[in-house]
């Protein structure tokens, strides 16, 4: 048998991610002059604040769960890969980045970067945790990428 994972570690992951990406996007909102660019923000930190709660919920009913792996310890692994090169998986980051960003582009370029980020987790978070899940997971991927078309279209305007 392969290396039993904590599918609710991978949810704790994607709680902080959510709650990042809410900080990030509300920081934003709060010192863009553009009301457009505002109003996307605004709305992408109430939908972040969303899934946020409908990962605390998964996080709370999940248990250990052993995935099929090639070799043991496989997925175990390539989470902790993904959350390493998320920046949003480290605690504070959202607030903090948003506090720097210099430009309605630069703001709009790095949540393109971090909606991208975010997909690519998710998808590999449906590998971890047991099928009855993952039609949660596969609706957050949507409405994340809605959000990057969204800002893709934001950032023709600008």
């Amino acid at each position: 048998m392969g290396n039993i994972f904590g599918a609710g570690e991978v949810a704790e992951l994607a709680v902080q991610i959510e709650m990042n990406g809410k900080d990030f996007y509300t920081a934003l909102a709060g010192r863009l002059p553009n009301p457009k660019v505002r109003d996307i923000f605004t709305y992408l930190a109430a939908q972040e604040e969303r899934h946020m709660a409908v990962f605390q919920e998964m996080r709370g009913h999940l248990h250990r769960y052993e995935p099929p792996e090639s070799y043991p310890g496989e997925y175990i692994s390539y989470m902790r890969a993904l959350a390493a090169e998320h920046v949003f998986a480290q605690r504070g980051k959202g607030k903090e980045i948003g506090g720097r960003v210099a430009s309605e582009r630069e703001a709009v370029d790095l949540g393109i970067g971090f909606e991208n980020d975010s997909i690519v987790f998710y998808t590999g978070m449906t590998r971890v945790v047991p099928d009855h899940d993952h039609p949660v997971i596969e609706a957050i991927i949507a409405e994340e990428r809605k959000h990057l078309a969204q800002l893709r279209e934001m950032k023709e305007e600008i």
